[in-house]
């Protein structure tokens, strides 16, 4: 479906990343993890090439906050493959402070969290999009979540010591707009842009966060990691050449 098809992941060499490449090198793609660990990234490509079997999958160190980085990146994958199909917006950059219960959030860890991950998203669409622009082509997929697009369900962290932290809230809605105003700006480009917002992915939380929350859901709960792929392949392939500005929501009804 995406044969040949240059797909660049940030976050590629985190838990829903690894997730993408894979399903990327399983359509006949070729998976490029930008992460800005490179030894992490690295290892992640050559443990996901042994076990692919593949010869798909290419790493490059990727800062989605600094423009020098973002146009050494770009620079190096036209050099080499000439083309760029795909931007996944997947990278989660964060401080060290962040996630802490509403009352105990700084105003400037709120800012940084905010400039790290909303703004690093918009500095890495703006630097791909000009090259989509002169390419001919492009395709742009956020990932949001369904705390993008609903208000937190704060009974589901009841008896844990978790929270949905505001930033949260903050950056996933605010992505879902700036989806929809790129789409609409890109008018005429041939770019397309769309999200994906996902529901809770399984990783070992606390078991009554678990209950509580499948409570809140249709079959499954919790999804597992790989669950995001086909919305995933459906977005890059042209399967949905026509779909644009949308919010493709993966949750099990928990939005509901």
């Amino acid at each position: 479906m995406i044969k040949n098809h240059v797909v660049v992941i940030t976050g590629g060499a985190g838990l829903i990343g690894k997730e993408f490449v894979k399903a990327v090198v399983a359509n006949n793609g070729i998976a490029i993890i930008a992460d800005i660990n490179e030894q992490i990234g690295n290892r992640v490509k050559e443990e996901l090439s042994l076990e692919l079997q593949t010869n798909a999958i290419d790493f490059i160190a990727l800062d989605i906050t600094s423009k020098e980085s973002l146009n050494t990146a770009i620079a190096y994958l036209h050099d080499t493959y000439g083309k760029v199909d795909a931007l996944v917006n997947n990278a989660y950059p964060r401080n060290k402070n962040y996630g802490k219960h509403f009352f105990e959030v700084e105003y400037a860890d709120f800012c940084e969290n905010l400039n790290l991950n909303l703004g690093g998203y918009f500095l890495a669409s703006q630097q791909f999009a000009l090259y989509f622009q002169k390419q001919g082509f492009g395709n742009i997929i956020n990932i949001s979540s369904i705390y993008g697009v609903i208000a937190p369900k704060f009974e589901v962290y009841d008896n844990t010591p978790m929270s949905m932290p505001v930033e949260y809230a903050a950056i996933k809605s605010a992505l879902l707009m700036l989806t929809q105003y790129m789409a609409k700006y890109f008018k005429g480009m041939n770019i397309r842009v769309n999200a994906i917002s996902p529901g809770g992915i399984f990783d070992h939380q606390l078991e009554p966060f678990l209950e509580s929350y499948k409570k809140q859901c249709l079959n499954k709960g919790m999804l597992d990691k790989s669950d995001l792929q086909g919305t995933l392949v459906y977005l890059l392939s042209d399967m949905s050449r026509y779909v644009n500005g949308q919010n493709i929501i993966v949750d099990d009804g928990f939005s509901l």
